[in-house]
């Protein structure tokens, strides 16, 4: 079958952007083309125009076992990204971190919802960073982890989607940058078909959340040497991680 023949891939890209029409808009408007070549929907989340409340002093995220009590547009925003074959992070560096809007709505979207029953898991992830030069590789690291964090399936080029130039227009002119987009944006396309394709029996290793929760909570406590000290090449005993 032809990618015409094929349903369309959804694909919803997240923009940390606090600048309409900036960098990253611009990027994002021709990963939206690549995705159309691949027989992929590719549809834009811009973080600035929503009512995002930052973490306050609540302090309570640890010990409820219900989703954030605070109502804004954070809970719509991850039913998206649940209903999204595929999500991509897309942020421009600011002061050497992701922009302020991404980092706000990494926070509240994992503590606030994402980490109770990790709805995520095993959907299709890419991370794409806009950059003039400096700190962009920490930056993708940090999208990366929090995709780890929730069990996402990480698709990579080979290189980073990393597009530098920090000047208008001057990203889409990085040629390397925009090619390992090119390739992440087809991996991801491809990846989400697979699944698609598979069997549950051929699915069968991917773990499911609650597998992993069980998981965390019953690993073996560690063995004690005499005097109360590990015994060397002991397991430690892991908390159960929360974001």
């Amino acid at each position: 079958m032809t990618h015409t023949e094929l349903p369309p891939v959804r694909v919803l890209a997240i923009s940390g952007s606090e600048r309409a029409g900036g960098n990253t808009d611009q990027v994002l408007d021709y990963a939206a083309e690549l995705a159309a070549r691949y027989g992929a929907r590719l549809s834009v989340l811009a973080l600035r125009d929503h009512h995002i409340v930052p973490c306050g002093q609540c302090g309570d995220c640890n010990a409820r076992g219900a989703p954030c009590l605070v109502r804004d547009d954070v809970a719509a925003l991850v039913e998206r990204m649940c209903a999204a074959d595929a999500v991509i992070y897309a942020v421009p560096v600011h002061g050497f971190g992701p922009a302020q809007l991404m980092q706000t709505f990494i926070e509240r979207s994992g503590v606030g919802y994402l980490r109770f029953h990790r709805p995520l898991a095993n959907k299709v992830g890419g991370a794409v960073v806009v950059c003039r030069r400096y700190n962009d590789m920490q930056v993708h690291h940090q999208l990366l982890l929090n995709m780890l964090l929730n069990r996402m399936l990480v698709v990579g080029s080979g290189f980073p989607a990393v597009l530098r130039g920090g000047a208008h227009d001057r990203p889409l002119a990085d040629t390397e940058g925009v090619c390992a987009l090119d390739r992440m944006i087809e991996r991801m396309v491809g990846m989400v078909r697979l699944l698609r394709s598979a069997s549950p029996e051929q699915l069968r290793w991917l773990a499911r959340t609650e597998d992993n929760e069980r998981h965390e909570r019953t690993l073996p406590a560690p063995r004690r040497a005499p005097g109360g000290t590990r015994q060397p090449g002991a397991a430690p005993r892991l908390p159960e991680v929360r974001p």
